[in-house]
């Protein structure tokens, strides 16, 4: 029985040829897809068009209910599709933290529509509503950094909580390949100028609420005992940021009492974002049909499933799509002081 890859390398050096086997093998199902840029508040936006996600199976709605969670994680017999036996084809590898002893199993995306779509998913049940843990962000920054040492580019995002557009309860991290050198948000975060990276900042230009902080050049190269105090510092003062934030966010009191935070995470080499959510889906004016945006739209990357639905989406804005998802801005603030664009 073949050896399953256990090292950030070794699993980013067989991606191209499982992600080949299992979609030709029926495991994964690709959805080809073509992609439209669109400039808005200094973000050359990236709208994928995938017209074959109308015949996507539907998927059973993830349920965030504590009582429901703690089930699963004692071993409760409710369909938990990141729990084992794994599909051979779509289980690529598995990482083990070194500090911890946290254990993840990686695997494709069943429902891809990038290839070499991968999931970082807790082996023990864990639930998608809780926050991100110092091997958590290890073990996802160490796949990144993996990946650009191979020379190629991924980026990864977290959708944590009713309001985030996750898809299922089980606690799992997304990474996705690019092509550009991190998602379309990214470019706007590089060139925004800051004092020190202790202090985070945000990318005023944009009609919501964010929070970033830079990550040291040599993050990549430092140590799992070095990385996992930095990423963890990153983590907790964003995640500080956002829940200030959505308690200060003019939205009804109903429901602030009856949801807890909900927001997207996204990491790559260079930065971490925290976006917080007021809502999952926007009405689009044109059509009145609902729209989820999960973390992808808030990195840059929508995605639409027929022209109609694309030119209701130009023609409202994009930012006034993430605008009516995410929460108002009061970053300034919260961090007086800080540098922001």
């Amino acid at each position: 029985m073949p050896t399953v890859p256990s090292t950030p390398a070794e699993i980013i050096a067989q991606l191209p040829s499982s992600f080949a086997k299992a979609k030709d093998s029926g495991d994964v199902l690709f959805f080809p897809s073509t992609v439209h840029k669109h400039s808005e508040f200094g973000v050359e936006w990236e709208i994928t068009l995938c017209p074959a996600l109308q015949n996507k199976p539907p998927l059973p709605i993830p349920h965030f209910d504590a009582a429901a969670d703690a089930k699963l994680a004692n071993g409760g017999k409710k369909f938990d599709p990141f729990a084992p036996p794994y599909v051979p084809n779509l289980h690529i590898g598995e990482l083990k933290d070194e500090q911890e002893g946290d254990e993840y199993v990686i695997l494709f995306n069943k429902f891809s529509v990038v290839p070499q779509h991968i999931l970082l998913v807790t082996k023990e049940f864990h639930s998608q509503t809780s926050p991100l843990l110092p091997p958590d962000l290890v073990q996802t920054y160490r796949l990144i950094a993996a990946a650009r040492e191979a020379g190629k580019k991924f980026f990864a995002f977290y959708n944590c909580g009713d309001n985030s557009g996750a898809s299922q309860p089980h606690k799992h991290l997304q990474l996705i390949p690019t092509i550009e050198d991190g998602p379309p948000i990214e470019k706007l975060a590089r060139k925004t100028p800051i004092e020190t990276l202790d202090r985070p900042f945000s990318l005023q230009s944009l009609p919501y609420a964010n929070h970033v902080r830079r990550l040291p050049t040599h993050l990549p190269t430092v140590s799992l005992e070095e990385q996992e105090p930095i990423l963890s510092r990153a983590f907790l003062s964003l995640l500080d940021l956002a829940l200030s934030t959505y308690r200060r966010d003019p939205a009804s009191d109903d429901q602030k009492h009856n949801i807890t935070l909900s927001y997207n995470v996204i990491l790559t080499l260079e930065h971490m974002h925290i976006i917080p959510r007021k809502a999952e889906t926007h009405t689009l004016a044109e059509t009145g049909e609902n729209l989820s945006i999960n973390a992808m739209g808030f990195a840059g990357c929508l995605l639409v499933k027929s022209e109609r639905e694309f030119e209701a989406v130009v023609k409202e804005s994009v930012g006034t799509i993430l605008e009516n998802v995410g929460c108002k801005s009061i970053h300034e603030q919260q961090c007086e002081g800080a540098c922001s664009m």
